[in-house]
């Protein structure tokens, strides 16, 4: 879209350049703006005349490059990126409309089944709200890349806590997106491919030691205060990262110590409630938490209460933070904090308080979360059994 430059200040409309313009005096050059999404904002380019001896030849390339400069702009080139053909300079929200439609096309004609093009109706809405949540910006098709890809998939199995089997199949979704993205020109090699599917019985995430349960405690209560309540939360309530961003003010009762997690919220979909230890309870009244009204998230975008949520990332961003400060490994990730809580919770109250506190639907979905020690128990070897 074009605006003339003089008006780029009075609309809040994002232009995509302005018209080429010849500048004469000491120096002769041409110029324009365009949008950069790196800055997500217009950005000077600059195409100066000086080698040319005359004022006549000045002005007659002046004449052919504004002519060339316009046609390109006008059919998708940008300055600022590195896309090599006028395809990949087309923006992805109109690709994921053609790649839509391409799904419902081909299910209507039997190219696809019912049960597949649902499927990926349902893994591009997890791509769209990935991009809502995290806030990652891509602006053109030719940012679909490696890292865009790895970014996905890590907040699938980090934020959304979906299995390995569920990461590596939202994968081999993404490889046939980018071989439809790859036949129609959009990219010239398919990303994907350089990411490796991960082993369905690895695991990505370990449980804190008690020693570096305290680490985590010291660090972040004195250098990220509202993380450190971010914590807690996490560690007493067992409430999951991704529904912890939903949790308000009005969700915390004080006289009854819980905190509710609602349905539209909850992974099961079910309204719970769940109770709330009494050292959160007393860092929530040290934060002036219940200053806010009870409309507020709990963690805003700041971390502190506020109208807007926290992005989904950020604790894991913060996390990232504090773990590289300790010098903790990667296995150590936000979500372990709920493992150990959960560990820790049955080993002190019972596996049934924990199954509960977690709201798991059957102890044996909490038994995963103990580890069964690496020692022999000397009564083993010395009770008298009735064979």
């Amino acid at each position: 879209m074009y605006i003339p430059e003089k008006d780029l200040l009075s609309t809040k409309v994002i232009v995509e350049f302005t018209l080429p313009k010849l500048h004469k005096g000491k120096k002769w050059y041409v110029d324009f703006f365009a949008y950069d999404p790196s800055i997500d904002g217009m950005r000077r380019k600059k195409y100066m005349l000086d080698r040319y001896r005359t004022h006549k030849l000045h002005e007659e390339m002046a004449f052919i490059l504004m002519h060339n400069l316009f046609e390109k702009l006008k059919s998708g080139w940008n300055p600022w990126t590195k896309a090599k053909k006028t395809r990949q300079y087309t923006k992805f929200d109109v690709v994921i409309e053609r790649y839509e439609e391409y799904i419902d096309i081909a299910e209507s004609k039997n190219i696809l089944k019912t049960k597949t093009a649902i499927d990926y109706r349902s893994r591009l809405n997890q791509l769209k709200i990935f991009l809502s949540e995290s806030g990652t910006r891509i602006t053109y098709i030719y940012q679909f890349d490696r890292i865009f890809v790895v970014d996905f998939l890590d907040y699938l199995i980090l934020d959304k806590d979906v299995s390995a089997k569920t990461r590596n199949n939202y994968r081999t979704w993404l490889s046939t997106f980018a071989t439809w993205l790859k036949d129609r020109q959009y990219l010239d090699t398919n990303p994907v491919e350089e990411v490796h599917m991960m082993k369905e019985s690895e695991k990505f995430r370990e449980q804190l030691t008690a020693a570096d349960l305290r680490k985590v405690k010291e660090w972040t209560s004195r250098y990220n205060p509202p993380f450190y309540l971010a914590c807690l939360m996490e560690y007493y309530t067992l409430i999951r990262p991704d529904e912890l961003r939903y949790i308000k003010i009005g969700d915390i009762s004080i006289t009854e110590q819980s905190v509710y997690v609602c349905p539209e919220v909850s992974k099961n979909r079910k309204g719970q409630t769940v109770a709330l230890n009494d050292c959160v309870l007393k860092e929530m009244i040290e934060q002036h938490v219940f200053d806010h009204p009870s409309h507020e998230y709990l963690f805003g975008k700041n971390l502190t209460p506020g109208e807007e949520q926290v992005y989904v990332n950020r604790f894991r961003v913060e996390w990232k933070k504090m773990r590289d400060a300790l010098g903790f490994p990667q296995s150590y990730q936000f979500y372990s904090l709920k493992d150990s809580g959960i560990r820790d919770l049955a080993n002190a109250e019972g596996i049934v308080v924990a199954r509960d506190q977690a709201r798991h639907s059957d102890i044996s979905v909490t038994n995963k979360y103990l580890k069964r020690p690496k020692l022999i128990h000397e009564e083993t070897k010395h009770y008298k059994g009735e064979l």
